[in-house]
């Protein structure tokens, strides 16, 4: 019996299970064993599930928990997003909450550790607010608090966002195959990232069309601006809302640094644990960073696991 869960283990946690949920709505891959403490693993705004292909192997094996990567709404081989009778339809941040809490009920769980990058980061800090009693803990990876828009700016923000939700939709770009898809995201990425990392974010974000072509599976009205964001004070307000520990885990070369900003995100956490990596934004899926990212959180994990145990006895 014992050597089936470790053949289980080892397999699951080096070829992951794909999933599917809510009614179909919803994809995502599974590391680990199902009978495992489940994690759910939330990636960034253009990426998908594949994000944590190297990571999760790592965790899965050391820590022994089960990590369930999904694919938020219009990203990867989750549905589109649903069309308004005017053929467009916004898609807010908060909306992404209700996918992570969709998978937590199809999954049974009451309370979830959440393993969260960039855009995911932002998802995972409005939970951790809203419904402290849901989150176990945040690990989050080069992504804090929200994109946000100055009061004074809502009106701009309203209306650029109105006309372009309006203008007719662009056809999907076609590329030669699987490399020239790759090729276009490391030139036209909003963050640098190369060859080697983009390549299982594109592969699982792409399909091969009749024609030969390659397609992505991206739903385009995601690159559009949203039609209202947090002020600066709101994002700061939910972040100081925030109960559970945050481990922070920032590449030296990712978006948060020691700019203002995010200097005032990291001080509006309670319980935050920061830690800065040599890497990029994707510093959990390059292949030079994802080891020491891995040993960051395993090395968070089983000092809270002491400090437990210290505090029951």
């Amino acid at each position: 019996m014992g050597d089936t869960r470790s053949l289980e283990t080892r397999l699951s946690a080096d070829s992951p299970q794909a999933l599917t949920l809510s009614g179909g709505r919803l994809a995502a891959l599974s590391w680990g064993s199902s009978s495992a403490p489940t994690w759910l693993a939330l990636h960034g705004w253009l990426d998908n599930a594949a994000s944590f292909s190297r990571l999760a192997p790592r965790l899965v094996n050391t820590l022994g928990v089960r990590i369930v990567a999904l694919d938020f709404r219009g990203h990867g081989y989750s549905a589109s997003l649903a069309q308004s009778s005017s053929g467009s339809q916004d898609i807010a941040l908060w909306d992404y909450c209700h996918d992570v809490l969709d998978v937590m009920q199809a999954l049974g769980l009451e309370q979830v550790s959440l393993l969260a990058h960039s855009m995911g980061a932002a998802v995972s800090c409005l939970l951790a607010s809203a419904l402290p009693e849901r989150v176990k803990q945040l690990m989050l990876l080069d992504g804090l608090g929200a994109l946000s828009t100055p009061s004074d700016a809502t009106a701009d923000q309203l209306g650029k966002g109105l006309l372009a939700h309006r203008r007719p939709a662009s056809d999907p770009p076609r590329y030669s195959g699987l490399e020239s898809a790759v090729a276009a995201r490391v030139a036209g990425g909003v963050t640098p990232i190369d060859a080697d990392t983009a390549r299982p974010l594109v592969a699982r974000n792409s399909y091969t069309g009749s024609d030969g072509g390659r397609y992505l599976r991206t739903d385009r009205r995601l690159m559009k601006p949203s039609l209202v964001r947090f002020t600066p004070d709101q994002v700061l307000a939910l972040l100081s809302a925030i109960h559970c520990p945050v481990l922070l885990i920032e590449g030296d070369q990712g978006i948060l640094g020691n700019r203002p900003w995010a200097e005032r995100c990291r001080g509006a956490v309670k319980d935050l644990s920061r830690h800065v990596l040599a890497g990029g934004h994707h510093l959990h899926l390059e292949k030079h960073a994802v080891n020491r990212v891995a040993n960051v959180i395993i090395q968070h994990q089983n000092l809270r696991k002491e400090a437990l145990n210290h505090a029951i006895s």
